[in-house]
């Protein structure tokens, strides 16, 4: 059953760029990989936290990108498998709160193991209907709207229209209505740019291992507090 929104500026759709990971590990002396395995762990909070909300029904993380491939490659085979770890670890949390997953992005470019684990989490939640988590994972925004045109011709069209474009993509759901990134950066980093047109922003300086529901809660306030225009008047 679909949330309904209780108030007149709710959010349905949440997108949270997970920035600070390594700068985190660092602050404390400690490898990266320490910050990203701390980094996990709030991902779990956030994803509960938005399941009991009263009108969030998606919520769309930035774990992996396409440019994160020019990182060591030792650290990147460190991602791959915590990535695997933590699907492994969450499907329980999935289920007992009614938590769909699903993945976008290019996952073939991973292992075929991990690439099973994701569609075997993906067809085990598929009936949870709470709330949907989505792992962005080798992703790029433009990556996914080229993609979209070339399914779009491929499929005859000659000419599109938005609205063809917003279906051809991975994430028909809805277009994002609050954009988060921790760490003090301000940029969008090619994540979503067609489903943020519209999204109202925030960015905290709060490394990501240190961010909480408590947080997110005076964001959300925050959020519907603003006067969202969409190009008009009011």
């Amino acid at each position: 059953m679909k949330k309904r929104p209780m108030s007149k500026n709710s959010i349905k759709h949440l997108a949270i760029i997970m920035d600070g990971n390594g700068r985190w590990a660092k602050e404390r002396g400690l490898n990266r990989t320490k910050g990203h395995e701390a980094g996990a762990e709030i991902i779990r909070d956030i994803t509960t936290y938005c399941a009991a909300h009263k009108s969030i029904e998606t919520t769309t993380f930035y774990a992996f990108s396409t440019e994160n491939w020019k990182r060591p490659k030792l650290e990147i085979e460190f991602l791959m498998k915590l990535l695997d770890r933590y699907l492994q670890k969450e499907l329980e949390t999935y289920q007992s709160h009614n938590i769909r997953f699903q993945a976008i992005g290019d996952i073939e470019a991973f292992s075929r193991s991990l690439q099973d684990r994701i569609k075997k989490t993906e067809e085990m939640t598929k009936n949870n209907t709470s709330l949907t988590q989505i792992l962005a994972l080798n992703y790029g925004g433009r990556a996914e709207i080229t993609s979209a045109v070339n399914t779009l011709i491929s499929e005859g069209k000659t000419s599109v229209t938005e609205e063809d474009i917003s279906v051809a993509l991975q994430t028909p759901y809805s277009d994002i209505d609050l954009l988060i990134r921790t760490s003090g950066e301000e940029r969008i980093s090619n994540f979503l740019l067609w489903q943020i047109s519209y999204s109202e922003l925030y960015f905290t300086p709060t490394l990501w291992p240190d961010f909480s529901s408590r947080e997110l809660k005076e964001i959300i306030e925050n959020f519907e507090q603003r006067t969202r225009r969409f190009g008009g008047v009011k």
